[in-house]
């Protein structure tokens, strides 16, 4: 039996989410596994990829052979490279934590309240304004 580490597809229909499985090649690309041995996130920004680098090297070890999408994978995590014995490439980026926003007292906001409002207000509606012009306008007997 061939055993192969390959990439099974998980998410929706334009968010893949893969797992890095050790799975008979016969068996279809979603179908059953012998073992899950990593995440791949590529919609991420850095991407996420986790790999157990023990059960890589021994499903490796005893004669898998990982598809090409995996292998890139496992070069840039320098699995692969450990495995050939070659030397190590050069750290993944990892996503910076978000800085948090400064607070309002901070930035040097006050509590206090500034009085009036900045905007104008609206002017009259036109139907009053209409009424006001036809009352003033109608002349006055005495």
């Amino acid at each position: 039996m061939a055993v192969k580490i390959k990439l099974k597809r998980l998410g929706k229909i334009r968010s893949p989410h893969y797992r890095i499985v050790v799975a008979d090649s016969r068996t279809r690309r979603d179908g059953r596994a012998i073992e899950e041995i990593g995440k791949y996130h590529p919609t991420y920004n850095p991407s996420v990829i986790e790999v157990d680098a023990e059960r890589v090297a021994y499903w490796l070890g005893v004669g898998a052979q990982p598809t090409e999408p995996v292998l890139a994978i496992l070069k840039k995590t320098g699995d692969w490279q450990k495995f050939k014995g070659e030397p190590a490439p050069a750290p993944l980026l990892v996503a910076e934590p978000k800085k948090a926003r400064p607070s309002f007292e901070a930035l040097g906001g006050d509590d206090e309240g500034k009085g009036e409002a900045i905007t104008q207000k609206k002017k009259a509606d036109k139907k009053d304004e209409a009424a006001a012009e036809s009352s003033s306008s109608e002349p006055t007997e005495a």
